[in-house]
């Protein structure tokens, strides 16, 4: 065989290994961004804000106190998250976020002192549109709707609520419904202590 048709095979095959090594790694869904951007965080704590609290009602719970989010808890394969949300000492209330094909589902995990389950809680919903890598809304569920009803708080029916993160800047979470906005900001600039764990965890 002449050497430059024996050099021609050479490079050729040579090419095909350097193709094969170097396939790209299976696009993620927006929901997976968005989760596996939340994870990147695991371990780290962080102080927030309130940026909205629309209408303000008396002796609201969350108004002067230290707002701390902590990402907790990370799944393998970041299939679920845990963030516990610590409102000064109140440390009943855990967001569980879980990988479902393409969406993502927020539940709340609110629990009193001793660990038991609050009579509200595991309420939330599943994101319906594929949202996108910074940004993920969840209408209320059917579970929460008879949950709201059985408890007399038929006003969070239509609640929707809706997380940003945009990784090394701020993290949100928010609530609205008619006539309601509520929606904390967390500064992920900095990063805070770690407050002790959330009750029942």
């Amino acid at each position: 065989m002449p050497k430059s048709l024996i050099a021609a095979v050479v490079v050729i095959s040579l090419a095909g290994v350097a193709c094969s090594a170097e396939a790209p790694a299976p696009v993620q869904s927006q929901a997976a961004q968005f989760l596996s951007a939340i994870a990147a965080m695991c371990g780290n704590a962080y102080g927030g804000r309130i940026a909205a609290n629309e209408p303000a009602t008396p002796n609201d719970p969350f108004v002067g106190q230290a707002l701390v989010m902590h990402v907790r808890t990370c799944e393998p394969d970041q299939e679920r998250v845990l963030v516990p949300f610590h409102v000064g000492e109140d440390r009943s209330r855990t967001w569980v976020l879980t990988i479902h094909g393409d969406r993502i589902r927020l539940k709340h995990d609110h629990r009193h002192q001793d660990g038991t389950e609050d009579e509200l809680t595991q309420y939330g919903g599943d994101s319906t549109s594929v949202g996108t890598a910074t940004r993920q809304e969840f209408p209320v569920d059917q579970f929460s709707i008879d949950l709201f009803t059985r408890t007399n708080r038929t006003v969070s029916n239509t609640n929707t609520w809706a997380m940003e993160v945009h990784p090394g800047k701020m993290f949100a979470y928010e609530l609205s419904r008619p006539g309601r906005l509520f929606r904390v900001e967390f500064d992920l600039t900095t990063t805070v202590p770690v407050p002790p764990a959330p009750w029942g965890h």
